[in-house]
């Protein structure tokens, strides 16, 4: 959700670009922004047409299809589909923030700027965003957490890469930890979930108020605010190793960038999809270790294979598809809030109420909103970006930090 845009010479130590050297974009950001915010949507659009919407998550309303015990082809489909998606490109998107940061510390230090200088301003808005993305639209906000780990990754960007290193290789074994123990937690009390939303929490999104739901999400949000709590590990890791990636220069268009892309490819899907098919529909109980362990090994082979698809091109003009995902990945902000308001108002009872009047035809209507969504998110930021630089969103945050 920043500049994308890269030194024009190798990073000199412990980060940042040669004083008046030009930066250039990388186009490569842009596309897996892009994929990371429609990815997203594939997860979060189960979570807006499950019966109790996003209280769902917490009482096992919005699991796994039983593929084994009746592998009918929707719920095959169905399956595929979230498996694809769940955990995966949130991770991408996580670790792509962790770049933007490592390009925002580049360009202050271009710059001769103090860092991280008025950063924690910038933070202290993406927080009141996500404060009001919250309340507003949808539980499930990822841009507090984001903020607040941000502040403390803008911090250590100031540290050497091996103290770095060091914070990356704890945090991920804290996580590794945490994520151990629930599951142990869960195999050895079967059923703590319990079995789905109460009939007055459906009813609040099939058929309450606006200001209802509102209030609901305030009066939980300390369960409903528990995944950025849990995956703070995860957080700081990712974020760490976005910087270290585009350190590395695995965004960067050369050999060195090429090599490392099919690395990441070969490596992250060759590891991540079994663990994944082991830990997504063979058992419910491994929920933590498929999003929290498998996914974020997923997202960088899906960082690698977008990365040697789009090396393919190279040498002529980008493709229909590239430029669209660009496009989202350019005004990713406004793309992100305006596709969970589009499924709020397509499938709660404020709305045109689609998951209770289409909860009896299967789950391919799902799949057809999520494409309808990306569609529209789509022609709209290409549209936009024809008369604007930036989205809506960033245009505004622009603004009021300026002031």
């Amino acid at each position: 959700m920043t500049e994308t845009t890269r030194p024009a010479v190798p990073p000199a130590a412990g980060g940042g670009t040669a004083p008046g050297e030009a930066p250039r974009r990388l186009p490569l950001l842009d596309v897996l922004r892009g994929v990371a915010i429609l990815g997203t949507l594939m997860t979060n659009v189960w979570i807006f047409a499950a019966p109790g919407a996003e209280w769902s998550v917490l009482t096992g309303g919005a699991a796994l299809p039983p593929v084994f015990t009746d592998p009918s082809a929707a719920h095959l489909a169905e399956a595929a589909f979230r498996l694809a998606a769940d955990g995966k490109f949130l991770a991408l998107l996580t670790l792509l923030f962790g770049v933007g940061l490592a390009i925002q510390f580049d360009a202050a230090r271009r710059r001769g700027e103090p860092w991280p200088g008025r950063y924690p301003r910038r933070a202290l808005f993406l927080f009141a965003e996500g404060l009001a993305h919250f309340v507003l639209v949808f539980a499930w906000d990822v841009l507090m957490g984001y903020a607040v780990v941000s502040l403390l990754v803008a911090w250590l960007l100031t540290r050497t890469a091996a103290a770095r290193h060091r914070v990356g290789r704890w945090a991920g074994i804290a996580h590794l930890t945490l994520i151990s123990l629930l599951t142990l937690a869960l195999l050895t009390a079967p059923g703590a979930t319990g079995g789905g939303p109460s009939e007055r929490v459906i009813a609040l999104y099939a058929d309450g108020g606006y200001p209802e739901q509102i209030a609901f999400r305030l009066e939980n949000a300390l369960a409903l605010r528990l995944e950025p709590v849990l995956s703070f590990g995860l957080l700081l890791f990712l974020f760490l190793l976005g910087v270290r990636l585009y350190r590395a220069g695995a965004f960067a268009p050369d050999a060195a960038g090429r090599l490392l892309r099919r690395r990441l490819m070969r490596w992250g899907l060759g590891t991540g999809i079994p663990l994944t098919l082991l830990t997504g529909p063979a058992c419910e109980d491994l929920f933590f270790l498929g999003r929290y362990v498998a996914a974020p090994v997923v997202a960088l082979g899906y960082l690698g294979l977008i990365g040697v698809l789009l090396d393919r091109r190279t040498g002529r003009a980008p493709g229909a598809l590239a430029v669209s995902l660009s496009a989202v990945g350019r005004t990713a902000l406004s793309c992100y809030v305006a596709q969970n308001v589009l499924c709020a108002l397509a499938c709660y009872g404020v709305g045109l109420g689609l998951a209770t009047r289409l909860a009896d035809h299967g789950p391919w209507w799902v799949m057809g909103l999520w494409a309808a969504v990306c569609a529209l998110l789509v022609a709209g930021a290409r549209l936009w970006l024809r008369y604007f630089r930036h989205g809506p969103l960033e245009s505004a945050q622009r603004r009021v930090l300026r002031r």
